[in-house]
């Protein structure tokens, strides 16, 4: 969620979230992809307005959404003050994905939650303070090719070069894979501290039961 001078805009919204959305109250939706645990949430529909690429609205037709708003890669929209642009990034053929640069301010982030490449990254990424990714893995490549096309999630190390050779200084990854969710706290700690110290970069591991920061 992202909240700037009372206004409320939730990122993806995942099938666990569903019941829930009276509960959260946004002003606004964006969604990055059509997958389930990212826009299954919205299997009964939406009272607010909702922002997607049109091949996630081609996957979430049959959805009760009233207010569908279509997003246009590398075109800038906002809500009320919270500006976002959506960045194609790899990493499924059924179910395109864009990562959002979101400003609220003078802050700008970038959030990508599932991501095998992005397409211009240093546009994506320039001026960013913190950059929200991919914590399917911390070293091990998820990376698969399906009908000529490479497919699948980016490890953490990879992500944390990015970033460095990008200038942002902090990362946050999330949407965690079985290593990371299963592995143990202390020895995950010790990897990602070492994998952000040789980068330069300050990161986090965030899930259910287990936030490791790094100053």
């Amino acid at each position: 969620m992202v909240e700037y001078k009372g206004k409320r805009v939730i990122v993806d919204l995942g099938e666990d979230w569903l019941g829930r959305l009276d509960e959260l109250a946004p002003h606004a939706l964006v969604i990055t992809h059509a997958h389930p645990d990212h826009a299954g949430g919205l299997q009964q529909g939406a009272s607010c307005p909702v922002y997607a690429t049109q091949t996630a609205w081609d996957a979430m037709e049959e959805l009760p959404i009233p207010q569908r708003e279509r997003v246009e890669p590398r075109k800038a929209f906002a809500v009320d003050e919270i500006r976002f642009e959506a960045f194609p990034v790899d990493h499924s053929i059924r179910a395109p994905a864009v990562g959002y640069r979101i400003t609220a301010g003078r802050p700008i982030v970038f959030y990508g939650p599932d991501v095998l490449y992005i397409h211009d990254r240093t546009g994506a990424l320039s001026g960013v303070r913190l950059y929200i990714g991919d914590g399917a893995s911390l070293t091990r490549s998820l990376v698969r090719k399906q009908g000529g096309t490479l497919i699948g999630h980016i490890p953490i190390r990879t992500q944390l070069t990015w970033c460095q050779k990008e200038g942002v200084s902090r990362a946050i990854f999330t949407h965690c894979g079985s290593e990371i969710v299963k592995g143990d706290e202390r020895t995950l700690g010790a990897q990602l501290r070492r994998l952000a110290e040789e980068r330069t970069v300050q990161a986090q591991l965030a899930h259910d039961g287990m936030e490791v920061i790094l100053r």
